[in-house]
């Protein structure tokens, strides 16, 4: 995005739509790939979900208008969010119960591997091609890692829980939309869906915008800001590791309140406050730290609050909804940075979406370190004892 904002291939406000609408992509495919992960088997769904998003990444070096580049978006927006749900629900259940914040966190920090990864090619294909050709070019070569995670899930066994799950479900189903709607778990639902719209909609702010901010009103060229990226992303890649292993000891929502508070601290002084560069520096990676941490620590801790049966549709559609809504602060800085500078505006709405996270999180029954197996025995007693148990 930042090449193609710096070259007028797209105008900021353009640049927000195209971010949101590959959320919202993320979260209608997030949610249904969740719930065909429910019926189907976690592993056929993520091998699926790697094909999609390879296809439709190596389409969208081949756009020339905003038009292509929406559609082309939305649909690997689809992909993505599958692959995250399914991927983050299978990592719940494999792991044992005690250390399940600190590694499913940890695996879903590779998000930042790949993103050092992909600014460090940046300054190198820059160095050989023009900037009007080299974003094609990146989205070509972003195909290859995608064709061995799909080797890599080629040779994973499925979820034990699962497949045990499945041995024992009674064949009289009962829709997952209307149990994680219904009364036993309708609260649960909702509350974690305002929780997760909270911390993607402030982690999308700073993850969309911040390269523009660096290069616009910050005033770094391209080659430079990498380095101030970078170490966001290096950030990024070790709050996972902190979040998750804070809320194996002290439980998920104390820790995601903590996060909560500091990274609405990091954001005032990095949006409001006049500091040098090597304070942007030094600030950038926390913010990347506590945000990696706050968007790795939402699966474990979604899909601790559904039994097995409906864990991929329930906690799907509350992390991939919390991300489409989340979806629509990025576009709403894009306008409102035509009426107030760009900082500004990002460090309102984002401190405003880590402020509705908070009180949601205050609502949410812990259930740190629950044993997935017998949450799969609680369900078919009734949802009713599960939800009087996890209060």
């Amino acid at each position: 995005m930042p090449i193609l904002l710096s070259i007028g291939f797209l105008v900021k406000s353009e640049a927000g739509i195209l971010s949101s609408v590959s959320l919202i992509g993320s979260a209608i495919g997030g949610w249904s790939a969740g719930l065909l992960a429910d019926r189907f088997g976690r592993i056929k769904i993520m091998k699926l979900t790697v094909v999609w998003l390879t296809v439709f990444t190596m389409l969208t070096a081949f756009c020339d208008n905003f038009w292509e580049f929406f559609a082309l978006r939305f649909f690997q927006g689809l992909g993505y969010g599958g692959e995250m749900i399914v991927s983050g629900v299978l990592i719940s259940e494999v792991i044992r119960s005690s250390l399940r914040g600190r590694v499913a966190s940890t695996i879903q920090s590779g998000y930042a591997v790949g993103n050092a990864l992909s600014l460090a090619v940046l300054p190198l294909v820059l160095a050989f091609y023009p900037q009007e050709s080299a974003w094609r070019i990146l989205f070509t070569i972003g195909v290859i890692p995608a064709i061995v995670v799909w080797w890599i899930r080629q040779r994973t066994p499925e979820s034990a829980v699962f497949l045990t799950n499945k041995q024992g479900e009674s064949k009289v189903k009962t829709s997952t939309v209307k149990v994680i709607f219904g009364q036993s778990y309708r609260r649960i639902t909702v509350t974690a869906t305002i929780l997760s719209t909270g911390i993607f909609g402030g982690a999308y702010i700073m993850i969309t915008w911040l390269p523009t901010y660096l290069r616009m009103s910050l005033g770094l060229p391209v080659t430079s800001m990498s380095g101030y990226l970078l170490v966001n992303i290096l950030g990024s890649l070790m709050g996972p590791f902190i979040c998750g292993y804070i809320s194996d000891k002290f439980g998920r929502w104390k820790t995601i309140m903590l996060f909560l508070v500091l990274q609405a601290c990091v954001v005032s002084i990095y949006m409001f406050m006049a500091v040098n560069l090597d304070i942007t520096l030094v600030l950038g990676y926390f913010l990347g730290a506590l945000q990696g941490g706050l968007a790795s620590s939402t699966m474990p801790a979604f899909s601790e609050l559904y039994p097995t049966s409906m864990r991929g549709g329930g906690a799907g559609f509350c992390a991939s909804f919390g991300r489409g809504f989340g979806s629509l602060m990025p576009a709403a800085v894009g306008f409102l940075s035509g009426w107030i500078p760009l900082g500004v505006a990002m460090g309102a709405l984002a401190i405003t979406s880590y402020a509705i996270a908070f009180i949601a999180s205050l609502t949410l029954p812990d259930r740190t370190g629950a044993d997935l197996n017998s949450l799969s025995e609680e369900h078919h007693a009734g949802p009713e004892k599960h939800l009087q148990q996890t209060e």
